[in-house]
């Protein structure tokens, strides 16, 4: 499970394993960065050919992705929307599932609370994969908890179908309800 935190300058990356029961083991965690003096096509360039590089190492089944949200601050929301795009891009260039999730969905998955800052879902990932201390810088903590959120939120799978809870089977129905 591959977890992308976009962003122009910092995009974060984790990959996790996780396995029928919840539990969850590090595989990798990182930050690409981009060099803000660039051309814009450079620097999504140089986050494209980060996340294809995780790919090629790790191998993940399926690209979780946090799903861009407005902000007053549109120079900042425009270069979290370029990196989401190309961190997309690069999950069906490999043929790969991508999903996105709101900061909101991650922060309820990993700590249980919707509004919990960059702390608290730091110090809880660090919790639930059993590290000495949180990742560090918080983006890349932010792609382990979107790695994490998505797996938690598929369910566990036997075989190739997804079992879901009915919370999971109710919360899918309100989504596809709400994309029409």
């Amino acid at each position: 499970m591959l977890g992308i935190d976009p962003g122009l300058t910092r995009c974060g990356i984790g990959v996790v394993d996780v396995a029928s029961d919840r539990s969850a083991t590090l595989v990798h965690v990182g930050v690409v960065r981009s060099d803000p003096t660039a051309a814009i096509e450079t620097r999504l360039a140089t986050i494209a050919s980060g996340i294809r590089a995780v790919i090629d190492a790790h191998a993940p089944a399926v690209v979780a992705v946090e799903r861009v949200f407005a902000q007053h601050n549109r120079q900042t929301v425009m270069g979290t929307a370029q990196a989401s795009g190309i961190a997309l891009l690069v999950a069906g260039e490999r043929g790969l599932p991508a999903a996105t999730h709101t900061p909101t969905e991650v922060k309820a998955a990993i700590t249980g609370y919707g509004a919990a800052d960059k702390r608290q879902v730091q110090a809880m990932v660090a919790r639930i994969l059993r590290l000495d201390e949180p990742p560090k810088p918080a983006d890349a903590a932010d792609a382990l908890a979107l790695a994490l959120c998505h797996a938690w939120r598929r369910g566990p799978t036997v075989g190739t179908a997804a079992v879901a809870t009915p919370a999971q089977r109710a919360w899918a129905e309100a989504e596809r309800l709400a994309r029409r």
